[in-house]
This record gives C-alpha cells, sequence and structure tokens, in this order.
C-alpha cells in the first residue's frame, strides 16, 4: 500500500507564502510523477504542479513565476513553494503519486490553504 502524508497549508495574506510537503511511503516505483492538485469550492480539480523523477516540471499558467516544485527522491517527498499568494488561490490542495503510466494513482488527504485579501 502506498500512503500520502501533506503538511504544511493554512491561512496568510495575500502576497504571502507557504510551503506545501508530501512524504510518500510504501512501494513506489520509479519513475514516478508526483504533484500538487488543488480545489476551490464549485470547481474542479486542477493541476498545479507536477514534477517526474529525473526533475522535469509542468505548472498550470495561473502559477507560473509564483509556486515552485522540488523533490527528494531519497525521501520520496515532494515540495510546493508557494509565493505571492493571492486570494484566487484558496483551495484545498491534494498531493498525487502516479507511476505505471497511470496504472497506479494515489492521492494525499488534502490541506486547506486560504489566502485573504
Amino acid at each position: 500500500q502506498v500512503q500520502l502524508v501533506e503538511s504544511g497549508g493554512g491561512l496568510v495574506q495575500a502576497g504571502g507564502s507557504l510551503r506545501l510537503s508530501c512524504a510518500a511511503s510504501g512501494s513506489i516505483f520509479v519513475p514516478n510523477t508526483m504533484g500538487y492538485y488543488r480545489q476551490a469550492p464549485g470547481k474542479q480539480r486542477e493541476l498545479v504542479a507536477r514534477i517526474i523523477t529525473g526533475g522535469s516540471t509542468n505548472y498550470a499558467d495561473s502559477v507560473k513565476g509564483r509556486f515552485t516544485i522540488s523533490r527528494d527522491n531519497a525521501k520520496n517527498t515532494v515540495y510546493l513553494q508557494m509565493n505571492s499568494l493571492k486570494p484566487e488561490d484558496t483551495a484545498v490542495y491534494y498531493c498525487n503519486l502516479v507511476f505505471r503510466n497511470g496504472l497506479y494513482n494515489y492521492w494525499g488527504q488534502g490541506t486547506q490553504v486560504t489566502v485573504s485579501s
């Protein structure tokens, strides 16, 4: 079994920063993709950023230049540094781990990020 444990999140004023972390444990194949999605009330879950084992990254246009995703492969941990936060970044953020061409797809429990104006 694979488990994803998220930490970070919280309440911050606009322009502030937060850092999310997600540690994966269990039987994990490499290469794999770890990332974060978010879901705001009344909206669909959307990709925020993702990073593969080798370090290649993808970002949503809305967060480019403000968010940075990184990973520690030895610890099976992914980090999302969020700077210059905006009220529209408010959402529940979910960690995601995918491997074996999507055959295995795991989600974290979600963490609330609230940005006040």
